[in-house]
């Protein structure tokens, strides 16, 4: 059966996190991700026989590292399991959905050399809304920011797919899967709401996809 949390109190007290810089996960998207290492498979038993939930966040490089490992942006988001399969090779190939941002409250022990927290899910808790309010954005202008930036990082696109569809799961898809640095994505992951992380991904297209000194500025 389907899990869709009405309210924080369907959420789960305590979590294991994925640290992995530049990997963006946002309410309502989907992540694919392969997982491999022995603490990594170890915390995904666990979150598998514990409602299939996870909490993806990126390492804070700008902060000193803790007993724990890399230091961590304070805010990530909380996934739940909706698909996976294991290779013959023992690997996870898992895809996340996306449920509720949440801030660190606590980081708690490690278990099995993987690490855990106590979220605080309060100060996101308009992400639980169904239907999730679709954004407010000029779509002309921010596909064809979309075209310069991917003709500037020398990305092919299948743009059928892109133009339906509708605005919401278009800004989450982007956000997810451009190559923004992890400054960026957090960027991306905390804006107040739909429209503001839309009117986010329109600047960064913009201004990632500007020449450099001494590049060409000649039109493709």
């Amino acid at each position: 059966m389907p899990f869709h949390p009405r309210d924080l109190g369907g959420l789960p007290a305590e979590i294991a996190i994925f640290p992995l810089p530049g990997a963006l996960l946002l309410p309502g998207g989907r992540l694919p991700l392969n997982i491999f290492e022995p603490r990594y498979l170890a915390m995904m038993e666990a979150s598998l026989s514990n409602g299939r939930c996870l909490g993806m966040i990126q390492p804070d490089t700008g902060a000193p590292a803790g007993p724990t490992g890399p230091a961590l942006y304070r805010v990530g988001c909380l996934g739940r399991v909706s698909s996976f399969a294991e290779t013959e090779d023992g690997r996870l190939l898992i895809s996340l959905t996306g449920l509720v941002r949440f801030h660190i409250a606590e980081e708690l022990p490690m278990r099995d050399g993987y690490r855990r927290v106590r979220p605080d899910y309060a100060p996101f808790a308009a992400d639980l809304a169904r239907p999730a309010p679709p954004p407010m954005l000029n779509r002309p202008a921010l596909l064809d920011s979309l075209r310069a930036y991917f003709r500037s990082k020398g990305i092919e696109a299948n743009w059928e797919a892109i133009e339906g569809l509708e605005d919401g799961p278009l800004v989450a898809t982007l956000a997810m899967v451009c190559p923004f640095d992890p400054v960026e994505k957090q960027a991306l992951l905390e804006a107040a709401d739909p429209t503001a992380r839309a009117e986010a991904l329109a600047a960064m297209l913009r201004m990632d996809s500007l020449p450099g000194p001494g590049q060409d500025m000649r039109p493709s």
